[in-house]
């Protein structure tokens, strides 16, 4: 049921998406786009993708290192690259477990801690895109923001912060903050066999986030997280100049912040729909409607085609350098299964 619940809410995102990408485009303009497009900027693109890559695989090490595991970048880079094709080929993030299962099943680190670390990666990457997409709100005229794109700037930085605010109390007085929650989303009135497992899920996933108490390593995972961030805003920028969009490095950055935004919510698998609406929308605050509808959308075809592309084939390869190293690991669906059976499992173990 919670498997049908979770596909039926990416369709539901995936056609309104959809629906909003499709609408007003010029195919005809499109199709002469795609068809000059610049090899020289696609090569360039591809360059910046790669050393985004690397920055997204390798921070991840800085969270593990203070929960005990400590992976050389040989074998994280592998582990992180099946993970990324994971989470993009599937709907609602089901490929997120694939990383901490792959550490997990060495046997260094408990599956639950391991997953939350992921959880710290993910607060703080949606914290970094808040910020970023708030920050290029304010630093703009407002004047071309919709309505749409000011609420999601307002909301999606106070749904990051509240949810930081939450995490850092709950690390001071765990106990506490927890029976807060439950006493004020009345869980324990509704549903009280739901609010204990709801308790032991949220005790299991602050115990991943003392990790942020280690702040040697912490600064150097901040730092990677900007170098990832920023690497990716400039590829964006680079590739969006060679097609003949006239934005700033500023706006690129907002592009990219807001589509991440969107891509926070349930997602579809491929992230086909979202990817191009966040686009879309986001260069509707720079351009006009008919450039937007044309060399914009062509822009988001080609962004989201490279990025599925260079993951999928990176994830592919590292399949089969992980495959054969000794320890089997089987097809990408034989590990997304485990890993999914591996992370229930953590589910159910008492915290601590």
């Amino acid at each position: 049921m919670r498997l049908a619940g979770k596909i039926l809410a990416s369709a539901m995102v995936t056609v309104v998406c959809m629906y909003y990408a499709l609408h007003g485009v010029n195919r005809v303009q499109v199709m002469a786009e795609l068809g000059a497009l610049p090899a020289a900027g696609v090569l360039l693109y591809l360059a910046t993708l790669a050393v985004t890559h690397l920055f997204r695989s390798w921070r991840w090490n800085y969270l593990l290192r203070p929960i005990g595991v400590s992976v050389p970048l040989a074998r994280l880079l592998p582990i992180s690259s099946v993970g990324f094709m994971a989470i993009l080929a599937l709907p609602m993030r089901l490929g997120e477990f694939v990383r901490p299962y792959y550490v997990a099943r060495a046997g260094h680190v408990r599956m639950s801690a391991a997953l939350g670390t992921v959880a710290v990666e993910r607060i703080i990457d949606g914290l970094m895109i808040s910020i970023l997409f708030f920050g290029s709100y304010l630093a703009s005229s407002h004047a071309g923001f919709s309505r749409e794109l000011r609420l999601g700037a307002w909301l999606s930085l106070l749904g990051f912060l509240g949810l930081t605010t939450f995490l850092a109390l709950a690390l001071i007085r765990t106990d506490a903050t927890i029976d807060l929650f439950l006493r004020f989303s009345l869980l324990r009135r509704l549903a009280p066999a739901r609010a204990t497992h709801v308790a032991d899920k949220i005790r299991s996933l602050i115990s991943g986030f003392r990790v942020l108490g280690d702040g040697r390593n912490l600064a150097v995972f901040l730092s990677q997280t900007v170098a990832y961030w920023g690497c990716n805003g400039i590829g964006m920028w680079v590739l969006a100049r060679y097609m003949g969009l006239s934005i700033s490095m500023g706006a690129a950055f907002a592009t990219m912040a807001f589509t991440g935004v969107v891509l926070s919510l349930p997602n579809a698998p491929g992230l086909v729909g979202q990817f191009h609406a966040g686009i879309k929308m986001a260069l509707g605050a720079y351009l006009p409607l008919a450039v937007v509808n044309a060399k914009g959308f062509a822009y988001a075809v080609v962004l989201h085609g490279l990025q599925t592309a260079w993951y999928v084939a990176a994830g592919l390869i590292s399949l089969m350098i992980l495959s054969s190293s000794g320890r089997r690991q089987g097809s990408l669906g034989e590990v997304v299964r485990a890993s999914n059976r591996a992370a229930e499992a953590a589910e159910a173990e008492p915290a601590g």
